[in-house]
């Protein structure tokens, strides 16, 4: 039996994108200008943040390789047959589906669109060792060059349609924040908390954009020692009186991750907690009056150290001051060269799209034990920045059922 080791699968008919046809077509022209200023005959995409930036296709990839190949002329995604038609569906050009019939048939189809012996753009900062060794088996004679810190560079400036979109999330993820605190409650467990709120927004983000796929989108809530990791996930501890609490909401429609965090507590503060917690409002409110255009990343992260010392907290301050915002999220992709930190030089430009989210974590049986974070995201503007989140913070609003 003669099977295939690719297919084209062009199930129903293309969805209603993300984004404008136009805001796609411009994506990918400015991709190909930087193709020709670094003399890039095709690219081969391999990571989440990238397909999906150029071709609206946001994969599964459940142990399965999925690329997108732009040349100067084409863009096509390489899906795996297991998707069927939905990758087709959802892609803003063309897409070649590849079968397990054959051991690496993602590489067959990666033959079938870049030719040999042409320089192609990789992403060295994702592609494994095995698959670049495969690449350069299938393409023996083209020369590999990388690509991905000129895509971050482009993703790095958002468009007005991103900035709109960024906007629509970070509202949602206000909704979800309200509903966090609707649910909190002494002896309600973590869990409980974080389904009301993810709830919320997958309901809200299906009225918003009835077009979109309903994926990814999730709530980390934390209460008392599980606050001291920014990333801890979700456990059936139960809210005790006084504990302080974490608030994360993260809506995630087309991929496009946006966050609401805030510090709480269970009806009461202790006056420990309370100067903590005061402290980190004051580095939180000064960092977002220094996002503005013409500053520099580790300025602001200098900046904000001098306000950590004179409280004698730097030393329990434990990531950077904030990031860019678009496509990315917890499973892929970040866009290193815009994060507030000392060692980033990036300077900030209108149209970019920052966090401020400092914190700091007292270890546990030190008085005022715990994480404490607030975060916002403010789109940097010609004159300014303008912040989208809204969510009330600090002392006076969040001390949650006193």
């Amino acid at each position: 039996m003669d099977l295939p080791q690719t297919l084209g699968i062009r199930n129903g008919g293309k969805v209603n994108g993300t984004f404008s046809e136009r805001e796609m077509q411009s994506r990918l022209d400015r991709l190909r200008s930087v193709m020709s200023e670094h003399d890039v005959d095709a690219v081969l995409f391999t990571s989440y943040h990238n397909i999906n930036y150029y071709s609206d296709f946001l994969y599964c990839k459940f142990g399965r390789n999925y690329g997108l190949a732009v040349t100067h002329d084409n863009a096509t995604t390489i899906s795996a047959n297991i998707d069927g038609g939905q990758p087709w569906r959802r892609t803003f050009g063309d897409n070649i589906v590849y079968t397990d019939w054959h051991q690496d048939n993602f590489f067959v189809a990666v033959r079938k669109l870049i030719p040999d012996g042409v320089r192609v753009g990789v992403e060295y900062d994702h592609i494994s060792l095995e698959n670049l060794r495969k690449l350069q088996g299938a393409l023996p004679t083209a020369t590999l060059v990388d690509i991905s810190k000129p895509a971050m560079r482009q993703r790095m400036i958002k468009s007005n349609e991103e900035i709109a979109q960024i906007r629509e999330s970070a509202r949602i993820a206000n909704v979800g924040g309200y509903a966090c605190i609707e649910a909190i409650g002494v002896g309600v467990p973590e869990h409980e908390v974080a389904l009301h709120s993810t709830q919320a927004m997958v309901r809200e983000i299906a009225r918003t954009f009835p077009h979109a796929e309903l994926m990814d989108t999730w709530t980390w809530f934390q209460s008392g020692i599980n606050t001291d990791g920014a990333h801890n996930p979700v456990t059936t501890r139960r809210i005790e009186r006084g504990d302080i609490l974490s608030l994360n909401c993260f809506p995630m429609p087309a991929g496009y991750y946006t966050a609401l965090e805030r510090t709480l507590f269970a009806e009461e503060c202790s006056d420990v907690h309370l100067r903590l917690w005061q402290a980190n409002v004051e580095v939180f409110e000064a960092g977002c009056k220094l996002i503005r255009p013409g500053t520099r990343c580790c300025d602001i992260a200098h900046a904000l150290n001098d306000i950590y010392r004179k409280h004698d907290l730097l030393k329990y301050r434990t990531f950077g001051y904030g990031h860019s915002f678009g496509v990315l999220c917890h499973y892929y992709g970040r866009e290193a060269g815009l994060e507030l930190r000392e060692d980033v030089e990036t300077v900030l430009e209108p149209g970019m799209v920052v966090s401020m989210e400092p914190m700091i974590m007292i270890p546990e049986g030190q008085p005022g034990a715990g994480g404490y974070r607030e975060h916002d995201i403010l789109v940097v503007t010609e004159d300014g920045a303008d912040n989208i989140t809204g969510f009330p913070y600090g002392p006076e609003h969040n001390i949650i059922g006193s």
